[in-house]
């Protein structure tokens, strides 16, 4: 049974319901992601980062654990690269 329902407006617009908004934590800004699978869309919320680009934080190009890499300490410095502000 569906949750809630959308209309889609002549420019291809359309409004998430309040109930969806709430239950997804979206606000102003928040990006939703859409996929197709068997027929089916799926609308979920967008993460941050993909998990690409966290293997990528974590393992660089090797696929092994960077030697003395501590999963979320990598994660730390990742983030803190990704935002350094200069």
């Amino acid at each position: 049974m569906a949750i809630a329902q959308s209309k889609v407006t002549a420019q291809g617009q359309i409004s998430v319901p309040a109930e969806i908004r709430r239950r997804l934590g979206l606000g102003p800004g928040s990006v939703l992601e859409w996929d197709e699978k068997s027929g089916e869309v799926i609308v979920r919320k967008a993460g941050r980062y993909t998990s690409a680009q966290v293997h990528e934080a974590l393992f660089g190009g090797t696929g092994k654990p960077k030697p003395g890499m501590d999963v979320k300490d990598g994660i730390r410095k990742h983030i803190r690269q990704r935002h350094a502000r200069g």
